[in-house]
């Protein structure tokens, strides 16, 4: 049986008075097991650093619960929790070397020289800063400070690192190599790991699990490709995946052997009945309209389909881009080769029962995905 290293229960922040204040983050609870890393992911504002800081201790918890390896310490201070933070801010001591500053938590923990000396050269290296461990803070970049938290934090004896935005400073080409040796280091350790970052990419990356957070609330925890595959709303559809899902607007209608999806030019999109399940057609007949979406991946250009016209295509150096104009929207369709095409160009694009995912348009909650109902 999983051990459960981080249990966050039923926890609000509030700025400001409780109930009147400013509500940073709404009845958040996570499980989270030993061995894990989970990306809190979300825009700038929606609670994911809020809730960072609350489990590190430097935010007061205005109501709920967390407990680190069993044990509560939302009462407790910071120096208790046991947990090593990177901080977005950096927050090195800027009248000791870098070696020292990383060196600092072994050092004070009395651990012997050679063997402090030995680990800090250690993560140095795999963070491609070991040229500068004798320089002070303030001689050093931005990101060369960033990988220096980084370190510090890395290198501790602890139930819990917490990372805030870890690699933002750093260069697209170092973020991609780092982001294998960081996730290594820790798996190889079994160490426990909350990341906060915006960057989608870092998370699926990084993360066993991602909490995608908006407006202070957990929209959904799980996996990345069960967020991918099975978004529990369309929030998080539209949040992750890049390009963002397409969205339209439809009514469902049936016949005999079709079941169909009217939109909002009046355009049809046509299906088998039997590529759905008979549940789902009765739930979305049942409702007046519904958000129909599909990943850019899974729109194909056909020679039959239904009718689009192009409105930009961009060749990214390892995909094309493709905006078309559809069904009174925009469809954006990927693909792998370089497309011949200029904008004004007529296309026929073929959207597969099993790709689809349908929202309430009003909760935004998911109805199903693959033509498939959700639970």
């Amino acid at each position: 049986m999983s051990e459960i290293m981080l249990q966050i229960s039923n926890v609000d922040k509030f700025y400001g008075p409780i109930d009147t204040g400013v509500h940073a983050v709404k009845d958040v609870s996570i499980d989270v097991e030993r061995g894990d890393i989970i990306a809190l992911l979300g825009s700038s504002g929606c609670g994911k650093t809020s809730t960072l800081r609350m489990i590190a201790g430097f935010e007061e918890v205005s109501r709920g619960t967390i407990s680190i390896a069993g044990r509560e310490v939302h009462m407790l201070p910071p120096v208790k929790r046991n947990v090593a933070m990177a901080f977005e801010g950096y927050s090195l001591y800027p009248t000791v070397t870098v070696r020292d500053n990383i060196a600092f938590a072994l050092k004070s923990s009395g651990k012997p020289a050679s063997e402090v000396a030995a680990k800090v050269d250690e993560i140095a290296e795999m963070l491609e800063i070991t040229g500068i461990l004798d320089k002070y803070p303030s001689s050093i970049s931005g990101g060369q400070q960033q990988r220096a938290s980084l370190a510090r934090a890395l290198i501790r004896d602890a139930d819990l690192y917490l990372l805030d935005e870890p690699m933002g400073q750093l260069e697209p080409q170092l973020r991609t190599l780092l982001r294998g040796r960081i996730k290594y280091y820790i798996k190889e350790r079994g160490l426990t790991a909350i990341l906060v970052t915006h960057d989608q990419t870092e998370a699926n990356a990084l993360a066993d699990k991602i909490a995608v957070m908006e407006d202070g609330e957990m929209q959904q925890f799980a996996s990345p490709e069960e967020i991918k595959e099975a978004p529990a709303n369309l929030f998080t559809g539209t949040f992750v995946g890049e390009p963002p899902m397409n969205i339209f607007d439809a009514k469902a209608a049936s016949s005999d052997d079709t079941f169909a999806f009217s939109l909002q030019d009046g355009s049809e999109l046509s299906f088998p009945r039997s590529a759905f399940a008979s549940a789902l057609q009765d739930r979305v007949m049942a409702m007046d309209r519904v958000a129909l979406g599909v990943r850019p991946y899974a729109v194909q250009r056909s020679e039959t389909g239904a009718a689009a016209r192009v409105l930009a295509n961009q060749w990214l150096g390892d995909q094309s881009h493709i905006a078309a104009e559809f069904a009174g929207g925009t469809l954006v369709l990927v693909e792998h080769d370089r497309a011949d095409l200029s904008e004004g160009d007529e296309i026929t694009v073929h959207l597969d029962a099993s790709d689809l995912h349908i929202f309430e348009p009003d909760t935004g909650a998911a109805i199903s995905h693959g033509a498939k109902l959700v639970g």
